[in-house]
């Protein structure tokens, strides 16, 4: 599925003129990615920490919203402000120990990829989509990704996330390099 006619028209000057830009951009990230897949630990270690301060700054909205807005009111305060108080104790409980937070949030991963790659498996296996094989395949993939994660957990848990999080931002590092080549060439003809 490609942008339409129109849309090329109106942009193509703009991106074209950009394409530098989106690709030195894409090096930037592909040089990132290939740095946190080589030191997954780290890479695990800092997005379990980034992801603890957005839970603590989600937590203290939360908390803020509960006694601003719901205190006074019966329905809503007592769940608003218990969901802010669980929300600042994972986040501190993340930045202060992400090894421990690394170890849990893989087993999470490791159940989700088990039960999306089930999930999908018994979806394309009744409903038969057109190339209904290539989701069914990426549902054995899925699952073998969920066991894998689960069988090698704890072990896995401190190269996993980093993992995942280094190749994500190898390809679309890779995304915005292709793009940028692509439209350096449709810009050209």
């Amino acid at each position: 599925m490609g942008f339409s006619p129109r849309f090329m028209d109106q942009h193509l000057h703009a991106y074209s003129k950009n394409s530098g830009m989106f690709f030195i951009w894409g090096l930037i990230l592909m040089a990132v990615g290939i740095f946190a897949v080589t030191a997954t630990t780290f890479t695990t270690l800092v997005t379990v920490m980034v992801l603890g301060f957005i839970i603590l700054f989600s937590g203290l909205v939360l908390f803020l919203d509960s006694i601003t807005f719901w205190r006074g009111k019966d329905h809503g305060f007592a769940l608003s402000f218990l969901a802010s108080l669980l929300y600042l104790a994972a986040g501190v409980l993340l930045i202060s120990n992400p090894v421990e937070g690394s170890i849990t949030l893989t087993f999470l991963l490791g159940v989700i990829y088990t039960i999306l790659g089930l999930t999908r498996l018994f979806f394309y296996g009744v409903v038969k989509v057109p190339q209904w094989g290539w989701s069914f395949t990426n549902g054995i993939i899925t699952l073998l990704i969920g066991i894998l994660i689960l069988m090698s957990w704890p072990a896995s848990s401190l190269f996993i996330i980093g993992l995942f999080v280094g190749i994500d931002i190898f390809f679309c590092g890779l995304a915005y390099t292709m793009g940028a080549v692509a439209m350096r060439s449709k810009s050209r003809s």
